[in-house]
């Protein structure tokens, strides 16, 4: 059972990258996650095994898709190596195993593993898409993204950087969802995790998504037929290669990350990721993992169902395996875009909500991902540590929906700053020239001190002219306002601009 259970986490943390072998297009799925609290899923029988896979919302134990584990007597391993629990970082995706009771409760981590996707040099930089690539994998940076404090603000600074480790799930096609990034001072061993496309047996090269892979060197690690050959999920390590587009990998070592699930019937499963390939919502796979449904499952939030599965969105699956290896989903959570954002003063806190702007902030110990930058340094991090007069930034999304309310993802405590920023839909009847109204916001704008942007589509901070601001910006548009509080629900804006 131990060899087994590695071998699914080893399968899990390399995302399994079955992603490249099939799954349809599509616009990336949104990040997010469903807001609190999430209901029991009372009925599941347990055999004492579970696996949550996803990134990791909180301590105090480790808190994985909105399950607290008991890491009291838990092993840890970063990279492969062994580690402790305060060597790992909220945001970063792992794989946990352990037990749950029947109501998700007791929930016990016997192992927590965490691997990145890709470590090493960046390559380039799109500021305007929100992405970078590293060794040839393009990383997507967005609302659900936790930064390291080592890493520079703004994206185009990555190109300083001797080396960046990425973590999160990867989509259909091959791009990683970064969930957590960090900067590195020293540029160490390289590593990368995909699928072996393009192989040359002759010059002992392969492919991973725009890198190039020599192996000619390397040990070559687990695989079952002895080979390394097209299609099959690896991790490759390396000590050197470059900066640029078209550079090598020369790698010390590739070990083969697959693995299989016929045995493992009645083992208890929660993964967040995408759906990398579908065929129908009987059969389909997140993160590489296969999973069928059927009519017991239970789709989450309400109003959704089994025709709303689709290639590159992004889930929660939890279920058991059955007798053929395939995850058997008893429920289906969509995780919903987190396009909302505030940055400011906090005005006040009240039990698990804060208010910023006059904008009530709902916070869930198990879902929201606290995390302290300022000086003090406070981990974990919780609402209780939160004050009047604390500058915060909240990305998240508005819960119930049209409620002013903006339920927490993540939140930040950073080092106060004179600046505001607000970022959501334009209200019903929110657009008033000179002004917008954001989540009950009002939004003041000066034609002669307002700088206006164009972020849509492949724009980058592309200049407006007033009129053509407001002949753009519409009820329902996502505008981004940098600038001033002036009072408890109004700010002036010095930028403001339209986003996808």
């Amino acid at each position: 059972m131990f060899n087994r259970l590695k071998n699914i986490c080893a399968f899990l943390l390399a995302i399994t990258l079955v992603s490249a072998c099939g799954g349809g297009g599509g616009g990336g799925g949104g990040g997010g996650i469903t807001p609190p609290p999430p209901p029991p899923t009372g009925g599941i029988t347990r055999t004492g095994v579970a696996i949550a896979v996803g990134p990791i919302t909180g301590f105090g134990s480790v808190i994985v898709n909105g399950i607290r584990y008991d890491t009291a007597n838990a092993t840890f391993t970063r990279d492969g190596a062994a580690a402790i629990q305060s060597d790992l970082a909220v945001g970063q995706f792992v794989v946990v195993t352990g037990t749950i009771d029947d109501d998700n409760s007791n929930a016990v981590a016997t192992s927590v593993e965490f691997d990145d996707v890709v470590e090493g040099p960046v390559w380039s930089v799109d500021s305007g898409a929100g992405s970078f690539v590293v060794l040839g994998q393009t990383v997507l940076v967005g609302p659900d993204t936790s930064v390291d404090d080592n890493c520079p603000a703004d994206l185009n600074g990555l190109l300083a950087v001797a080396a960046v480790e990425v973590s999160g799930p990867v989509m259909a096609d091959g791009s990683i969802a970064a969930t957590r990034y960090e900067c590195k001072s020293i540029l160490g061993e390289m590593e990368v995790t995909g699928v072996v496309n393009n192989i040359n047996a002759g010059a002992m090269t392969f492919e991973i998504n725009a890198l190039t892979v020599d192996f000619s060197g390397a040990a070559v690690d687990n695989f079952p037929s002895g080979a390394i050959s097209d299609g099959d999920p690896v991790e490759a390590k390396g000590v050197s290669g470059g900066a640029g587009a078209g550079d090598e990998l020369i790698a010390t070592r590739v070990e083969f990350k697959g693995a299989r699930f016929a045995d493992d019937e009645g083992d208890h499963i929660e993964i967040e990721g995408f759906i990398t390939d579908f065929v129908s919502a009987t059969d389909f796979a997140v993160s590489g993992v296969p999973v069928t449904t059927d009519g017991n499952t239970i789709y989450e939030p309400a109003g959704f169902s089994a025709s709303d599965l689709g290639p590159n969105l992004k889930i929660e699956a939890e279920g058991e395996f059955n007798s053929a290896g395939v995850l058997l989903a008893t429920k289906i959570d969509f995780k919903q875009a987190n396009n909302l954002r505030v940055t400011g003063l906090v005005d006040s806190v009240n039990g698990d909500s804060l208010i910023i702007l006059d904008i009530t902030i709902a916070t869930d110990l198990l879902l929201t991902r606290f995390e302290d930058k300022t000086n003090a340094d406070v981990d974990p991090l919780r609402i209780a540590d939160i004050f009047a007069g604390d500058y915060v930034e909240v990305r998240g999304q508005e819960f119930p929906a049209d409620s002013g309310t903006l339920a927490a993802v993540i939140l930040e405590r950073e080092d106060p700053r004179p600046e505001t920023e607000l970022r959501g839909f334009v209200e019903v009847g929110g657009v008033a020239r000179p002004t917008l109204t954001v989540l009950g916001v009002i939004i003041m704008t000066d034609d002669l001190i307002t700088e206006y942007f164009d972020g849509r589509g492949s724009n980058d901070d592309l200049p407006m002219t007033p009129d053509d601001f407001w002949a753009a910006v519409a009820e329902g548009s996502l505008v981004d306002a940098d600038g001033t509080e002036t009072s408890v629900n109004t700010m002036f804006a010095d930028e403001l601009e339209l986003e996808d």
